[in-house]
């Protein structure tokens, strides 16, 4: 689905991204690891057309997304649900909720509100609460809600586990491997290496800007050398 090539990115004059390259295949979870800094929310912004790469090239299915608006990105159905979740406050669950359709998926919004409350049914339960109310779990729920009711063909996570306690980690795993067992194409940043491999089918290690490592990531997670220079275990 989405094909990455020598991308080459970063903010003004400073590059970040040294030439990517990357795949996503339909069905796949793929994994991109790296302590903070490395470039992974690089990575994401100029997937999803938040900024424009120096150079390289991001298809999705045969077609060139680098030049894009963020709006026709969300149309082809890449879907980036942000790191630090950037709800909106001061709106209610179901207002956050209708947002994540203005663009894509108006047509089944009801349907799609049912698809999220049934995945998330403490939402339900709050329905009209401020979002900004919300634990921090809570709203990790509903940025993903959000994110689902614009139908997304690619679904592109950073940092979900940011700040949420460990059983609540445990939880948004589960909750990523359910999603993908129903179909979901999943693009997902992470610093939580250990439970990222142990759901993803492949991943990518970047330092430095570079591809560090990549491969099936049940074997990157019992490679000894893996586990000892990237994963500090």
């Amino acid at each position: 689905m989405l094909e990455i090539r020598g991308l080459r990115a970063g903010y003004g004059k400073v590059e970040i991204l040294r030439g990517i390259d990357l795949d996503v295949g339909k069905g796949e979870i793929v994994a991109v690891l790296g302590s903070n800094g490395v470039g992974k929310s690089t990575l994401n912004n100029n997937i999803s057309g938040l900024y424009r790469p120096f150079s390289g090239s991001i298809r999705f299915k045969g077609d060139e997304l680098a030049g894009q608006s963020s709006t026709e990105i969300v149309k082809r159905g890449v879907i980036h649900v942000p790191e630090g979740r950037r709800i909106f406050p001061n709106m209610s669950i179901r207002e956050n909720l209708e947002l994540g359709s203005f663009v894509r998926g108006t047509a089944r919004r009801k349907q799609n509100i049912e698809r999220v409350v049934g995945i998330f049914p403490r939402l339900k339960e709050r329905f009209g609460q401020m979002a900004g109310t919300l634990s921090g779990g809570e709203q990790q729920m509903l940025a993903i809600g959000r994110g689902m009711m614009s139908e997304p063909e690619l679904l592109i996570m950073d940092e979900p586990s940011l700040g949420l306690s460990p059983l609540l980690v445990d939880e948004m795993f589960a909750l990523i491997g359910r999603l993908n067992t129903e179909g979901q194409s999943i693009l997902l940043m992470e610093q939580n290496a250990v439970q990222t491999l142990a759901i993803a089918h492949r991943a990518y290690i970047i330092e430095n800007g570079h591809v560090a490592m990549k491969g099936n990531a049940a074997d990157m997670l019992r490679d000894p050398d893996l586990r000892k220079n990237y994963l500090g275990l």
